[in-house]
């Protein structure tokens, strides 16, 4: 989709609904940014963990029941990381519970367009009817850009400091490999494959895309950044900037209070509660008052109904009433706007954004460390890439064919599969008796001579990419000989470069073993 204009440029099952994995956090984080802005919380509000976002499996930023602990740091581990008791803990506390949580999310999913989406949870743990599709994903990657620019940057960052500790990002490996990549966010489970929506900026223009049902994580990152290239090839460098309009604020926790409209003034205002250490009321007047209340024919609000006139009594005959915060004042959306949107204005945590990569910390479908007490059930979130995965296959799909030279072969995938997946074959497990003492890491593999260095780096590249598992850790460099530049994966065993060879002939490429 071009950006800028909202024009779809490719798809290809793009409305079928699947399981979106961790995309669904992208909603979540967007109804965040909308209740900071509403004054509903502030980046700064203390969270209270509930124990179902303490339960969650990993990926994790390792809550505990009863911690409080700041939104902002629930805020970056659920972007960053793809946490997924973070982005729990920010839906029960705004929420009330998973289940009001998710209505808003669907609600909201409808003001924005998202026809195919039906939310269950906060961070896209597999379930029942929690479904969306690819369209819906990048329409709604596109909403958060657009309306929310002062917070997007997040979504680029390598690491953050989420309080506890710091976090890395999931989506490393693709932001570092393709030029203008800025987010947005990655997803897996074993039922949705690799999953990822992803936004890249090339002078004025400006391209989102997503994919469903990746088969790996190389090679869904692969497939992007086809997609992303063929964006930028059709788009419209003089296409008009339409930016999608806010939608209306939804708040299912309070149904007297109606809708808050993001762009004009509230209709209404419920009453303030009493502040911290205010002398509480008799039963008697606030009786009374609800009363007046209840006889007021104003339409905007609904009447109180007796078990609410109950409660509100019962409460009222206590000591004193719990501590609520006084709201903040919510940001000026005009200047926030006026901002240029391909600089953000705002960062979450007031600082400079991080730009360098980070060598540690859970990569895309890296399994967390200490996180033995959820052994059973790490297969979801991010985190097993080693566990049963799609097993998806067509031929060559135009676009791809059109973009590969005449004897190059390209993996293809299914963007959103119509039909439910089936487990990956395993493999034969290869048992090593021993490592390679022949030559210690002094080992590579050369990919031939290439006309020029860029198309060596760029070969290189595609097949790090193609090849994580084997070329992944090695290191690439290129030598120029009379008749081209050489192009050879350095720094490895003599069984990692016989193996990585071996597995690029079976796909018919070119490669050699060059030893020390």
């Amino acid at each position: 989709m071009d950006m800028r204009s909202g024009e779809v440029l490719y798809e290809k099952n793009a409305d079928t609904r699947l399981y979106p994995a961790s995309l669904t956090k992208m909603m979540t984080l967007y109804i965040t940014f909308q209740a900071i802005e509403a004054g509903e919380v502030s980046l700064d509000s203390e969270i209270t963990v509930s124990k179902n976002a303490a339960s969650q499996p990993p990926s994790r930023l390792g809550l505990r029941a009863g911690q409080k602990i700041k939104l902002r740091y629930l805020i970056r581990a659920a972007a960053v990381k793809s946490a997924n008791d973070a982005a729990a803990a920010i839906g029960d506390a705004l929420g009330g519970n998973e289940e009001n949580w998710a209505a808003r999310m669907t609600a909201t999913a409808k003001t924005l367009g998202m026809k195919n989406s039906t939310f269950k949870n906060a961070n896209g743990l597999t379930r029942e009817g929690h479904l969306s599709s690819a369209h819906d994903m990048t329409i709604l990657g596109r909403h958060l850009f657009y309306d929310f620019p002062q917070y997007y940057n997040i979504f680029s960052r390598r690491s953050a400091d989420a309080g506890m500790k710091t976090v890395y990002s999931t989506n490393r490996r693709f932001l570092d490999a393709y030029k203008g990549a800025d987010g947005i966010k990655t997803g897996y489970t074993v039922a949705s494959g690799f999953n990822l929506t992803a936004s890249a900026q090339r002078g004025n223009d400006r391209i989102i895309a997503t994919v469903f049902g990746g088969t790996s994580t190389a090679q869904r990152n692969a497939k992007m950044m086809e997609l992303l290239d063929l964006g930028f090839k059709r788009v419209n460098e003089n296409s008009p900037l339409r930016r999608p309009d806010a939608p209306e604020i939804i708040d299912l926790n309070r149904p007297t209070r109606g809708l808050l409209v993001a762009n004009g003034p509230m209709q209404s205002s419920p009453r303030p509660l009493v502040r911290p250490g205010a002398t509480s009321h008799d039963a008697d007047a606030i009786a009374a008052a609800v009363a007046v209340a209840n006889a007021d024919p104003a339409p905007e609000t609904s009447p109180v109904d007796a078990d609410a006139v109950d409660e509100a009594v019962t409460m009222a005959s206590a000591e004193a009433l719990d501590a609520s915060p006084r709201p903040v004042l919510a940001p000026n959306r005009a200047v926030a706007q006026a901002a240029p949107v391909e600089a953000p204005v705002e960062d979450l945590a007031g600082e400079e954004v991080q730009v360098a990569a980070a060598e540690t910390g859970a990569e895309d479908g890296a399994p967390d460390q200490d996180e033995e007490q959820f052994a059973g059930q790490i297969a979801q979130g991010d985190t097993d890439p080693g566990g049963p995965i799609f097993q998806q296959t067509s031929k060559p799909q135009p676009e791809t064919l059109a973009l590969m030279g005449k004897d190059k072969k390209a993996d293809t995938v299914i963007l959103a599969a119509l039909n439910p997946p089936q487990a990956a074959a395993s493999e034969t497990p290869r048992v090593v008796a021993r490592a390679s003492t022949s030559g210690g890491r002094n080992w590579g593999v050369t990919i031939g001579l290439k006309t020029s260095e860029f198309h060596a780096q760029q070969d290189m590249l595609k097949i790090a990419l193609m090849e994580s598992d084997t070329l992944g850790d090695a290191l690439r460099k290129v030598v120029k000989r009379k008749l081209g530049y050489e192009a050879t994966f350095v720094g490895m065993s003599q069984q990692q470069a016989s193996l990585a060879c071996a597995r690029l002939a079976a796909r018919s490429m070119e490669c050699g073993v060059v030893g020390p």
